[in-house]
């Protein structure tokens, strides 16, 4: 790597990029929209799915050196991808991939590994719906070697489940992670604490029905009202009101307690996993890795680039079947962004973040960018910092989303 000098004057690395080892491919559709979700989906649209899977399969084969007039039956049928691009670890997201027919899941599969074959040991999630998992699901799932599945499973309570709208009992969960275990698939599991009018005792609840559940990986989010959304209106109108932020934090201290206890490794804010069951492709992303993104709304990190496609299903449907970009935003990062990029990724995970890895990695000292920010934390015992490894404290973890902004 050759130096460069920065607008501080400091001489900074000139950045390799790594070929990207992860890829996303984004699935829009769902039966409903969950009143609390803010994410890219279209609900009862099934009219949408077949020009989805051709789009997607136009953006799959447009990446590289195909022409955007590549025919889907060309893309199915026809020889290895000419910039096809071996990968790690594949996620399938939503909105809920689940909801495809398991005939759409296979094309749209199909589509994926030809532009991205998998590599030897690969890690490939798909989020699933409880109500969507039957037998024939999971069977499609392992015959096209889908390693992980991840259950949008949110509480083990009716009343709960009922609050955030979800159309799933308690019981199918259950089933879907019998059945995933059942062939193999390593089972991961979403919950959302927090909810309005829920207690400590709901939330334990909640935790003793997972672990019981022996899940390989849970991650745990406290409910937030996105502006946009069913729950940020009714919260406007008196209808729902936010937990206090007292119980939010020994809610969130109760799950950290019993998860560890019974095994699990907090390795995220967010996540804990069984050791040797952490979440490869997430851990990418926090790791200021590349990754190849497809699909409306998905946002793709390619040799310090950050793209973003339009999050309108319509629209990115539109662009993409007319042969135009999806693209709706596009910004490169400066070598002092991606450093600060990285440096709150970092002290996102629990291992916390190494002063001289992440000098040899971006050419930046962390004094060089957060000094004062750095020693105001560690004095108020937000961060703690040895000299050599800087990490949140079990303090600043109750609010370290409210240190991040000093950082970027």
């Amino acid at each position: 790597m050759s130096p460069v000098t920065s607008p501080a004057g400091q001489s900074v690395a000139r950045t390799c990029f790594a070929p990207p080892r992860a890829a996303y491919v984004h699935v829009p559709f769902c039966r409903h929209r969950c009143g609390y979700c803010n994410f890219t989906l279209v609900a009862g649209r099934d009219d949408l799915v077949g020009d989805y899977l051709r789009a997607i399969e136009l953006e799959l084969s447009s990446a590289g050196t195909v022409r955007q007039n590549h025919c889907c039956e060309e893309i199915l049928m026809g020889s290895a991808h000419p910039a096809a691009h071996e990968i790690d670890t594949l996620y399938f997201g939503g909105g809920t991939p689940t909801y495809l027919s398991t005939q759409q899941l296979r094309q749209l599969s199909r589509a994926a590994l030809w532009r991205h074959p998998l590599a030897p040991g690969h890690e490939w999630t798909l989020e699933a719906n409880p109500t969507d998992v039957n037998e024939r699901m999971i069977s499609t799932l392992a015959d096209l070697g889908v390693t992980r599945l991840s259950l949008g499973g949110q509480s083990f309570h009716a009343e709960k489940l009922r609050l955030l709208e979800r159309d799933h009992e308690a019981q199918q969960v259950l089933n879907a992670a019998a059945l995933a275990r059942g062939a193999g698939l390593s089972v991961a599991i979403d919950l959302i604490f927090a909810t309005p009018g829920e207690t400590l005792a709901n939330w334990e609840a909640d935790l003793d029905a997972t672990l019981a559940l022996q899940p390989d990986h849970v991650s745990t989010y406290g409910l937030t009202f996105e502006r946009g959304t069913a729950f940020w209106i009714r919260r406007l109108r008196g209808q729902l009101s936010e937990v206090d932020e007292e119980l939010q934090r020994d809610m969130y201290a109760l799950a950290i307690e019993r998860l560890t206890a019974a095994g699990f490794e907090h390795y995220e804010v967010s996540n804990f996993a069984r050791p040797g069951c952490r979440s490869r492709h997430n851990q990418a992303y926090w790791s200021g890795e590349g990754y190849f993104a497809y699909g409306p709304g998905a946002a793709r990190y390619i040799d310090g680039v950050r793209e973003t496609n339009h999050r309108s299903t319509t629209t990115y449907l539109k662009r993409m079947l007319a042969g135009e970009s999806p693209v709706a935003e596009h910004e490169e990062l400066t070598p002092e962004g991606r450093a600060r990029e990285l440096l709150v990724f970092g002290l996102r995970r629990m291992a916390g973040l190494s002063r001289k890895e992440f000098s040899e990695r971006t050419g930046y000292d962390v004094e060089t960018l957060i000094g004062e920010s750095l020693r105001s934390f560690v004095d108020l015992g937000l961060l703690g910092d040895d000299g050599q490894r800087i990490r949140l404290t079990r303090k600043g973890l109750f609010i370290s989303d409210a240190l991040w902004p000093e950082m970027l």
